[in-house]
């Protein structure tokens, strides 16, 4: 409940004057005499006048309590809402070749894109999301789906060796393109993120991203890995050994990549880096989410009104009656 001029709630003050009032002229009405002794006044029972007394007062006071509440106009309200949600349709492209095991990120390459993709995903409850994944070949992990907590979970199954290695960028780029071409999405957003140039596959990377830009497909390249020398661990017959490997790759595709499709290139050097590039594309990619709020408001002053004017009507009936005062 609300009120539509609560200003007149503090005409409530005015009750302290009122009450010391009262209580000052009962004392100073009360009439006395002199007995020699009340010890059989204490046996004595009141009788209801005197038990209802203060009755007509305090009917007064609770009336002009109603009667202020009513002037400041109580009024219930019954609102709802409404919501339009324009979700973006992201399909996720991740590398999953040999190198993305290097351990300049931690725990490697692979391990720290996963967590942070993850993160990423749940933060966007109401876009569509998908996953394909690429080595030396291409399959989708996940079409797109809302249902993120089925996403993740397909997510977490992703590891090294589960295609066939290499570095096919362009035809991971192309399979993602195709599965967000026919979405009915007005965001179609792609997420490419790789640590390697391209050395397999019969799609072009730059030949991927003009069929990306024919949809209107705007593709955030993130290039994966620190700069200078990293290490690498491979299995040999001796077991596990690593092996150092220069961690350049072909940015200049991937920055022609993105700006061919309105999108952005990122380089991600460490685990932090790769955390605050996922958080800036979320910034760039807010779901559009359109509001409309109706409120119905009813006026309730009446009712207190009309209590006021009975408690008043009972108070003139008691002091004329039962309660009736003989000077």
């Amino acid at each position: 409940m609300t009120f539509n001029n609560p200003e007149y709630l503090f005409l409530l003050l005015l009750l302290i004057p009122m009450i010391y009032w009262y209580v000052k002229e009962m004392y100073k009405s009360d009439a006395s005499m002199q007995i020699s002794s009340h010890r059989n006044l204490k046996l004595s029972k009141k009788s209801i006048k005197v038990k209802l007394l203060h009755v007509p007062f305090i009917l007064r006071t609770l009336a002009v309590i109603l009667l202020i509440i009513a002037l400041a106009r109580p009024q219930a309200s019954n609102s709802w809402r409404t919501e339009n949600t324009e979700g973006i349709d992201i399909m996720m492209a991740l590398d999953v070749s040999g190198t993305m095991l290097a351990e300049d990120l931690k725990p490697n390459r692979l391990e720290a894109a996963k967590s942070v993709a993850t993160e990423f995903i749940l933060s966007r409850p109401n876009d569509n999301i998908g996953l394909v994944v690429f080595a030396g070949e291409s399959f989708t992990q996940c079409p797109l789906t809302t249902d993120h907590a089925v996403l993740v979970n397909l997510f977490n199954g992703v590891k090294y060796g589960i295609i066939e290695d290499g570095t096919a960028i362009g035809l991971g780029l192309a399979n993602a393109v195709n599965r967000i071409k026919d979405s009915k999405a007005k965001s179609k957003v792609i997420i490419l993120l790789t640590d390697g140039s391209n050395n397999r596959g019969d799609i072009a990377p730059i030949t991927a991203a003009e069929i990306a830009k024919t949809f209107g497909i705007r593709v955030y390249a993130i290039g994966v890995g620190s700069h200078g020398t990293v290490n690498i661990p491979v299995q040999t017959p001796l077991g596990m050994q690593y092996q150092q490997m220069d961690s350049e790759f072909d940015e200049k595709t991937l920055q022609d990549i993105a700006s061919m499709t309105g999108g952005k290139y990122f380089r991600a050097t460490n685990n932090t880096k790769l955390r605050s590039i996922y958080q800036e594309i979320d910034q760039m990619e807010k779901t559009k989410i359109s509001v409309k709020e109706y409120s119905k408001k009813s006026e309730e002053f009446y009712l207190f009104a009309l209590g006021a004017f009975v408690l008043l009507l009972v108070e003139v009936l008691l002091r004329n009656t039962l309660l009736k005062r003989i000077p």
